[in-house]
């Protein structure tokens, strides 16, 4: 859950599915609270207009190279280079390739980015 913040700024290797959604699963659990924070600093309606708050706004920045680390990682897992998260700027099929990417099994054994970590199937 928490390795993606202990290699802050690393971008090498590859990282499993487990990795990429348990940080995932932990970012939504840190937003959720803070989201609320931010509705009860600003009301609703300024958060709704502004599209978040300054609480938010924090964490995006702190989470921000962590969540890029691990994304190139997930893609490095499937033998991809990391410029592939740029499909995610195609509106809808950008963001379902990379969906089904991330939840798909990387590749198995070793590839140009490293060894596969699992030693039994996910």
């Amino acid at each position: 859950m928490v390795a993606p913040l202990r290699k802050y700024a690393h971008f090498g290797g590859r990282a499993r599915r487990k990795e990429y959604w348990w940080f995932a699963v932990f970012t939504m659990l840190i937003a959720i609270p803070l989201a609320i924070g931010d509705v009860l600093i600003l009301g609703f309606d300024n958060y709704a207009a502004y599209g978040g708050g300054p609480l938010l706004g924090l964490m995006g920045l702190a989470l921000f190279l962590p969540s890029l680390g691990v994304s190139i990682r997930r893609l490095h897992d499937h033998d991809r280079s990391g410029w592939w998260l740029l499909v995610a700027l195609l509106p809808i099929v950008g963001a379902l390739v990379l969906l089904f990417w991330y939840c798909s099994r990387g590749t198995i054994g070793v590839n140009r980015y490293g060894p596969d970590s699992v030693i039994s199937a996910e």
